[in-house]
């Protein structure tokens, strides 16, 4: 017994597990998390070395080639990358997506311990740690206030709000951008220090021995214990002042001096390098980074929650904000294909509607939708998937596909009740009949995704979502279809009410259409050479319009937000880089399209002070005010386009623009075209990678053009002379010390605010510290007690040095990263970028591309070879199915007119050839066959029952699968139209896999009905005969 007879034989089990599929797809839709792509671990692991002094060339050789020569090793290492810098250094270890990053994490534990014997003995123990450059920040939050003092600011986050939000479920970290320690500072005054023949080494020396606090142990006094305590640490900052200074170079000091003779004590914050506004307004800002696998909207959500929570007990004059929130997008976008999934759903169904003529008819097939996409949110949920765009794109397609295999059954049965069979034995008849050819079209739309759920890297994890959310549903539609449909049709689908004025009409027209195809087929298989000679020319036509076709990873989307990176000159200061980075906020804040920006001068970390990052956030494109020019509201690209252009205008300063919604694919710099130039010699690596950039801004396809290879920083150099500092008694590690605590500051020890510890910082007093002759002035004292300047040991000079130097797969390297002007390709743009570079570099150096240009490569590469694995595993299924070699050859006769369809229709839409075209070029590989297994099927069928010639075989049965042909088709074009009207946030997403679709279904559909049966005719002689019927011939 088939499953068309249990459930026409035992209605209420198929009722049951229809309930079932929808009932319980619906509670783990509810459960599903929600993201903007698939989770995607870019499993990294990071070793991080300090070896204190070491420039960066002493890092490169002595520390980081060792490290990077035992990492290398490691199973599964896709890349080493390194970059040293003054005294620090790390070495960053790629691992391919499968590795298991505890296991991998463990190994480089291993291998950095056995390389510890061959390190400096004085450098630090390297740090190990693993990490992800896909988990930035959801979302930013600034607190800002214009009454508080920076100091204010700074405790309230460390003590208020920060552990606010990491207690937040599924807040993985708070990252605090332009974050300053609150310290209690010791400004030195020079003068005074002069006048009491005192050294910076005799103030440290105070601090560490008189401001100290040291366990006494206990005591026992008869019945008590008690705990000792020595209360040696000043608890304010007037018993800090009046701590004495009791010794001068190690001898007594008979005369009392205090320390707030010679210094000024204040509760402050460490050295500011780093200044973070909100909107203009001094601030701080707390980045909330999620854990991996937690729902992107729940946590941003709970954070707002929280916030709302805070915000009415902060001092007053205080502001907690958001400034930016990355998962805006992400729920609109999410939002708005559940309406594309909604309203292909309703297309689809009027389609239904009038090709069956009857509400009945038409119910019967639309209830496959939610029993087929319902359920697969069963399947979604429990392999740990997310709502994403591909798993939701996935389901907004597959509705005009789950249909098909109702229709096909539905038609057929309902054509059978029309001849006269009782409804059940209409039925069971209909269904049966064309039980084979919906099993052979859905098992060839499964084998399509196959090779793509085998496909490597961050792709390769998209693509399986989409290909398991599209098995999925296409399996439970075929379920439906053979169970749940034919029980309907026995139910209460009666063939007469096709018959209504209605349907009469859709009968004529259909009919009218009928006619004119039988005689266009008669003319087709009367001379099927002619036909396939014109079908081949249209097919080589179509491919040259790939020429013309832009290719790129994935097509730039309006999110509304976008980052710039301001630079000033290298050596400029922070305040020179922050007046600078005025003028940006400045036109910023007066553009009535932004809604907000988040500005951090110095970076994130502080460590480039001549660089700033803003986070800009638009208003929603209907909300931005028209644009005189275009006479309509800018789209973000046209915005930046704006800023870049004015912005352009401020002297002294490089802007350099990031489209975040690039940053998704790939571990680079989320760049479309980034590549590096490798080689032995750091002078001719950086001479090279400026000539290159100064070549592409020639080219005019790429602009941002920028490096990481960073300028030399000026710096005065101190070289003692070590015959004079000998003489006069004076160390070489003194001097060193002497400059660095005066100038740059040493902790001295530590001080309790708030029960907090906070370091007590000394450091020359602000107004002596900037100028260059107080470093001469300073006095040193030697062996023998007595005060040197520092201007008769040493000579001060002015250099530029080396800032970083940085290594990929242990080759120094420079990589350079670039956008793509507005309209060029992508892949056009790197090639030319790439033949720029190679041009221009020496024998001995190498190119290498590296993420969004990697990316892309990957991607077509990748999806080549399972758009060729996926014909080869199409032909097997289908070859085994029909038990012939022949007739998969003539269903795969669709698929080159799909993509004729799928070119022609990007090209006339100015649509790119990107990751979306392509998945739906994939689909259309399943979708097209349908048809054509519809007519190989239903003709072999009525050769193997009667006595027909394949020509008389084929004008019966073609005409015959003309209606269900036509309805799918339309029905699948109905499903992707939503797609198509590019509506909503997200839309530059949907828009080219819809139009693919669109066009490869229609184009094949008409070429299909005409070239099929010629080819079909044109094998025919080579047919096999049915196994079946030659047994019985040899009995």
């Amino acid at each position: 017994m088939t499953l068309s007879e249990i459930s026409i034989r035992r209605p209420v089990f198929a009722w049951m597990l229809m309930f079932a599929l929808i009932v319980f797809g619906g509670i783990c839709f509810m459960r599903l998390g929600v993201s903007q792509l698939p989770d995607a671990d870019f499993p990294v692991i990071n070793v991080s070395l300090v070896y204190p002094g070491a420039a960066p060339e002493v890092m490169e050789t002595d520390v980081v080639d060792i490290v990077e020569n035992a990492v290398t090793t490691i199973q599964g290492v896709r890349q080493v990358t390194s970059s040293s810098r003054n005294g620090s250094a790390n070495v960053t270890v790629e691992l391919e997506l499968e590795r298991n990053i505890d296991n991998a994490m463990q190994d480089v534990q291993a291998k950095v311990s056995e390389a510890r014997r061959k390190l400096p003995d004085d450098m630090d123990p390297p740090t190990i740690t693993k990490t992800n450059p896909d988990d930035q920040p959801i979302m930013w939050l600034a607190l800002s206030s214009d009454r508080h003092s920076l100091r204010e600011m700074m405790t309230y986050v460390r003590d208020h709000v920060q552990t606010q939000f990491t207690t937040t479920p599924d807040v993985g970290d708070v990252f605090l951008g332009g974050y300053i320690d609150p310290n209690l500072r010791v400004w030195v005054d020079a003068e005074k220090l002069d006048k009491f023949s005192l050294t910076v080494s005799d103030i440290v020396n105070t601090i560490q021995t008189e401001h100290v606090e040291l366990p006494g142990g206990s005591i026992i006094s008869g019945s008590k214990e008690f705990n000792i305590r020595t209360m040696g640490e000043a608890s304010n900052i007037s018993d800090f002042g009046r701590i004495r200074i009791n010794t001068r170079g190690g001898q007594p000091n008979f005369v009392p001096i205090y320390l707030e003779q010679i210094a000024r004590i204040e509760e402050n914050t460490a050295d500011i390098r780093r200044i973070s506004r909100s909107s203009g307004v001094r601030s701080v800002g707390l980045g909330i980074r999620k854990q991996r696998g937690a729902n992107s909207v729940k946590v941003a959500e709970a954070v707002k929650t929280k916030m709302k929570a805070i915000s009415p007990n902060l001092p007053e004059g205080m502001k907690l904000g958001i400034r930016f929130d990355s998962t805006t997008f992400i729920e609109e976008s999410v939002s708005e294909l559940n309406f594309t999934l909604l309203l292909a759903g309703i297309l689809t169904s009027i389609v239904c509607w009038f090709f069956l003529g009857s509400w009945s008819s038409t119910l019967n097939v639309l209830l496959a939708i939610p029993t087929s996409i319902i359920g697969t949110f069963i399947i979604l949920y429990f392999a740990g998937f997310t709502l994403n765009i591909f798993t939701l794109l996935g389901l907004s397609l597959a509705i005009g596909i789950v249909v098909d295999d109702a229709i096909m059954v539905l038609e057929n049965i309902i054509r059978h009740g029309e001849e006269g069979l009782p409804k059940e034995q209409a039925a069971l008849v209909g269904s049966k009949e064309i039980t084979f050819a919906a099993v052979a079209a859905t098992f060839s739309i499964v084998a399509i995704f196959l090779p793509v759920a085998f496909m490597q890297g961050a792709i390769g994890k998209f693509f399986y979502q989409f290909g398991v959310t599209m098995t999925a549903a296409v399996l439970l539609s075929l379920l439906e279809a053979l169970t749940l449909t034919p029980m309907r049709c026995a139910q209460f689908v009666d063939a007469s009410q096709r018959r209504s004025r209605i349907g009469k009409a859709v009968d004529g027209l259909i009919g009218w259409v009928e006619a004119r195809y039988v005689k266009g087929l008669t003319f087709s298989v009367s001379h099927p050479w002619k036909i396939v000679f014109v079908s081949i020319i249209v097919f080589a036509a179509s491919l040259y319009t790939i020429k013309f076709l832009r290719k790129e990873m994935a097509p730039s989307v309006d999110q509304s937000q976008f980052m710039l990176r301001i630079q000033t000159p290298m050596g400029s200061s922070l305040d020179y880089t922050d007046e600078k980075t005025k003028e940006v906020e400045a036109f910023l804040n007066s553009q009535p399209a932004i809604s907000g920006n988040f500005v951090s001068v110095g970076g994130f970390g502080g460590s480039s002070i001549n660089t700033a990052m803003a986070f800009i956030t638009l208003r929603p494109k209907n909300e931005r005010p028209v644009d005189p020019e275009l006479k309509r509201p800018p789209t973000q690209e046209e915005f930046m386009n704006y800023c870049r252009k004015e912005l352009a205008k401020i002297p002294d300063v490089k802007l350099f623009f990031q489209d975040l919604s690039m940053r998704s694919f790939g571990s680079g710099r989320g760049f479309p075209v980034e590549f590096s130039i490798q080689g032995p010699e750091w002078q001719v690596l950086s001479e090279k990678s400026k000539e290159i950039i100064e070549a592409l801004k020639k080219n005019n396809t790429l602009i941002d053009i920028d490096s990481d290879f960073l300028e030399g920083q000026p710096e005065i150099q101190v070289i003692p002379d070590r015959q004079k500092a000998g003489a006069s008694g004076v160390s070489i590690s003194t001097i060193g010390q002497t400059v660095n605590a005066l100038l740059s500051g040493i902790v001295a020890g530590r001080y309790e605010k708030g029960g907090h510890k906070e370091d007590v910082r000394i450091k020359l007093e602000s107004s002596n510290a900037d100028k260059l002759e107080t470093i001469g002035n300073l006095k040193i004292r030697n062996n023998r007690g007595e005060l040197i300047r520092l201007k008769d040991i040493v000579t001060l000079k002015e250099k530029n040095t080396l800032q970083s130097i940085n290594r990929k797969d242990r080759e120094r390297a420079v990589t350079i990263f670039a956008n793509v002007q507005k309209g060029i390709s992508q892949q056009k743009a790197t090639d030319d970028a790439l033949a720029t570079a190679k041009s221009l570099l020496p024998p001995g150096y190498s190119i290498n591309i590296s993420g969004g240009s990697k990316a892309m490569k990957d991607m077509f590469n990748g999806l080549g070879l399972a758009f060729v694995m996926g014909l080869i595993v199409a032909y097997m299924v289908l070859a085994s199915q029909f038990n012939s070699f022949l007739d998969p050859i003539t269903v795969f006769v669709a698929l080159p007119f799909s993509i004729s369809g799928a070119f022609v229709s990007l090209l006339a839409t100015d649509q790119s050839l990107n990751l979306y075209s392509f998945i739906g070029l994939i689909l259309l590989m399943g979708i097209v066959k349908k048809n054509s297994i519809l007519l190989v099927d239903v003709t072999n069928s009525i050769r193997d029952s009667s006595s027909l010639n394949p020509r008389d075989a084929l004008l019966k049965a073609c005409p015959q699968r003309l209606r269900p042909i036509l309805m799918t088709s339309v029905a699948t074009i109905a499903g992707a139209i939503p797609a198509a009207l590019a509506l909503g946030p997200g839309s530059e997403n949907r828009v080219p896999m819809a139009i693919t679709v669109i066009g490869g279904v229609l184009f094949s559909t008409l070429l299909t009905l005409f070239v099929v049966p010629s080819v079909y005719l044109l094998l025919a002689r080579k047919r096999r005969v049915q196994l079946l019927d030659v047994a019985p011939a040899h009995a």
